[in-house]
C-alpha cells in the first residue's frame, strides 16, 4: 500500500509518540505499522486525525492484513465493527500464532 507523501508529517508526529523505538525516519519507512499503532493505542483525538487523514479503506486496509499482536482485543472489535467488517455478534478471529 502506498501512502501518499502528504501525510508524511503526520506519520512523523504520530510515530513519535507510538513507535517511540524506532525514529522518525525508520517508522515511516513502515507507514501501516504507525497506521495500526495509532488505531491500537492511540488517543481519541490522534485517531480521529489519522482516520481523518488517510479514510476508512486504508484503515480497513491495515486492519485486514494486520500481523499477529497489533490490535489487542478492544480495537480489534471496535475497528471491525467500525469500519462495517463485521457486526457486534460476528467478530473476525484474531491473527494467532502457531
Amino acid at each position: 500500500m502506498v501512502i501518499a507523501c502528504v501525510l508524511d508529517d503526520i506519520l512523523r508526529r504520530l510515530s513519535n509518540k507510538y513507535i517511540w523505538w524506532k525514529t522518525p525516519e525508520e517508522a515511516v519507512s513502515m507507514p501501516e505499522r504507525v497506521i495500526a499503532q495509532v488505531m491500537n493505542i492511540g488517543d481519541y483525538a490522534d485517531v480521529q486525525e489519522l482516520a481523518n487523514q488517510v479514510g476508512d479503506d486504508v484503515l480497513r486496509e491495515v486492519l485486514t492484513h494486520s500481523e499477529i499482536g497489533q490490535f489487542n482485543e478492544k480495537s480489534w472489535c471496535y475497528w471491525h465493527y467500525r469500519l462495517g467488517l463485521a457486526d457486534a455478534d460476528h467478530m473476525p478471529p484474531m491473527p494467532l500464532r502457531f
